[in-house]
């Protein structure tokens, strides 16, 4: 079956019943999400299936043909993974991610907050970001990346194509 997996096409051979996280990983070797809970109740597994928050341990391989994957790894839009993207370089300068094991997740999950809501007020930062467990605590600083981010700090000037990024990352 082909999967588009971000912004790229790949053919992949799941077995049966067997969890996008694990074609993630297993095939395409993508290891930015992460096994949590195998549950989807703790966000480290997330990822974006035609931009909806998506559990990757629970969902099935099967059911993702013909849409949108996007991983942490496709962030920044940088095939080579050197660029990081406005809301991965806010992370690093917040300190959000204490071990990193959910980092992954909080950031997929912050870049879909920040594509509905590109002013959210704490409460609405807490609330979209409820889906993710971070076991150190890092919570404020997840929260204040996520404003600077918002706010424009890390906003890209431009790229080597002559075009902007938003604050999620994006070209525009």
């Amino acid at each position: 079956m082909r999967l588009r997996v971000n912004n790229r096409d790949t053919d992949v051979r799941p077995g049966a019943g067997e969890r996008l996280l694990a074609t993630l990983h297993d095939q395409l070797h993508l290891t930015g999400a992460k096994f949590g809970c195998g549950q989807g109740e703790c966000g480290a597994c997330t990822v974006l299936v035609d931009g909806r928050l998506t559990y990757a341990c629970i969902t099935l391989t099967e059911a993702c043909e013909g849409v949108q994957i996007t991983t942490v790894e496709g962030l920044a839009g940088d095939p080579s993974g050197e660029k990081l993207a406005p809301l991965q370089r806010a992370f690093v300068a917040y300190d959000a991610a204490q071990c990193g094991y959910c980092t992954p997740g909080q950031l997929i999950s912050a870049l879909h907050l920040l594509d509905r809501r590109p002013d959210p007020t704490e409460a609405e930062i807490r609330e979209g970001m409820s889906g993710n467990l971070c076991r150190c605590g890092t919570y404020p600083k997840i929260i204040a990346a996520i404003q600077a981010t918002a706010r424009g700090e890390f906003r890209e000037v431009a790229t080597d194509a002559g075009s902007t990024s938003d604050a999620s990352g994006r070209a525009s």
